[in-house]
């Protein structure tokens, strides 16, 4: 199932994206582009199970984060950002098996700040909204 998931993910022009640490214990993390805009999928699998057998909030959270702030850093040029604040509403259950879509944007930017949202999506379902805030970091030498 994984793999007939994976295959059609490919043939819809996603590839995977280089991860490390948390995000890749949860991966793999997919992307396209469509329009000039980002776009992000994660093929839920056994791994990313609650008590109840749907989707840990926990997955869903750490895959709206991560795609706003990818978001962000893509728009924005900046190579270095942390999430100041994220808020998320959970609208409706994921279930194991489904691939999750986040399409993140850019809200609004300003100097130091960048605020982005994002609807986490299975087919026409909203799973969940959120609402994230990104600072702007110095680049480290």
């Amino acid at each position: 199932m994984i793999d007939k998931a994976a295959a059609k993910l490919k043939s819809d022009g996603w590839a995977i994206v280089e991860t490390t640490g948390f995000l890749h214990l949860i991966g793999p993390l997919w992307e396209r582009i469509v329009g000039g805009a980002h776009e992000y999928a994660l093929m839920t699998q056994d791994k990313h199970h609650n008590r109840r057998g749907l989707v840990q909030g926990g997955v869903i959270m750490t895959f709206a984060d991560r795609t706003c702030g990818m978001t962000a850093r893509h728009v924005s040029g900046k190579p270095t950002l942390a999430t100041v604040q994220l808020d998320t509403h959970f609208v409706e259950a994921g279930k194991i098996g489904e691939v999750l879509i986040s399409r993140p944007r850019v809200v609004r930017s300003t100097r130091s700040l960048i605020f982005m949202a994002t609807e986490v999506t299975v087919d026409r379902r909203v799973i969940a909204m959120a609402n994230g805030v990104f600072k702007i970091l110095k680049s480290e030498t």
